[in-house]
């Protein structure tokens, strides 16, 4: 198994930051997740993760070639403001791959001294008259919980500072999954937070509100959930054709089926 590294293409200062772990989850999620944060907060590029198990594809994005998966982070931060890392990829590895991703990811941030991992995803729930009301109103979205877990003490404890409820019991699988797990034996602090999604409803729904846990605890903008849920929307729309172009495009055997 070939290792996943990544490359420093811009050197920042990017101690006590907190990374965002964007590789696709349940419906794009975590994806939606980090290219909202990506264009809120102007997010330079300035790393990339590559690894030779990686497919042969360039994102191209304003006339740049960018690779399957990116380090984003604040060019310019601002006394009292927190630096974000956000790791993006429209690319989904396969079980091969998830551990050297996860790996790659803590060992970025054991090196650069940051102070939180936060990743997400979409978590299936099947609700009575799931499908007979516009999911789109505030009262709807407000009903959908967050769900959080944390990898240490310290990251429980955070959590607890938010809306978001224990997830108590259950399977988490992709990055999330082995970020938690090493986040556990390595003492660094990684979050997970999953919001309720349903089969028949935008998958934007859930992003949006698992931004607006990220912003109650982190960045304190006080984003209003109406309308990221639609921006999240439209950013969905967009991820769908860039991540079904690069699955199809892509004839490596390691990129597998959708995980989260």
């Amino acid at each position: 198994m070939g290792e996943v590294e990544v490359y420093e293409l811009r050197k920042m200062d990017l101690k006590d930051a907190v990374v965002i772990d964007g590789f696709p989850s349940i419906g794009l999620v975590s994806s939606i997740v980090a290219n909202y944060l990506i264009a809120l907060l102007k997010l330079e590029y300035i790393a990339v993760m590559d690894s030779p198990l990686f497919p042969t594809v360039s994102l191209i994005r304003n006339s740049e070639p960018l690779g399957p998966a990116r380090v984003y982070a604040r060019p310019d931060v601002k006394n009292g403001e927190q630096q974000i890392v956000v790791f993006s990829s429209e690319l989904q590895p396969s079980a091969a791959l998830l551990r050297p991703v996860g790996s790659a990811i803590l060992e970025f941030v054991q090196k650069q001294r940051c102070r939180l991992v936060i990743a997400s995803g979409g978590l299936i729930v099947e609700r009575e008259g799931d499908g007979e009301a516009d999911a789109e109103t505030t009262d709807e979205i407000s009903e959908v919980a967050v769900y959080g877990i944390g990898s240490t003490e310290n990251a429980q404890r955070l959590l607890e500072e938010t809306d978001a409820e224990q997830f108590v019991e259950g399977v988490i699988s992709g990055t999330a999954g082995v970020l938690l797990n090493e986040g556990k034996m390595r003492g660094i602090d990684v979050i997970t937070l999953l919001a309720e999604a349903r089969a028949d409803m935008a998958d934007a729904r859930a992003a949006a509100l698992i931004l607006a846990t990220i912003d109650q605890m982190i960045l304190h903008l006080d984003l209003n959930v109406e309308p990221l849920c639609k921006e999240a929307e439209r950013l969905e729309a967009q991820l769908k054709v860039l991540h079904r172009d690069a699955q199809k495009k892509s004839k490596n055997p390691v990129i597998g089926p959708e995980y989260g």
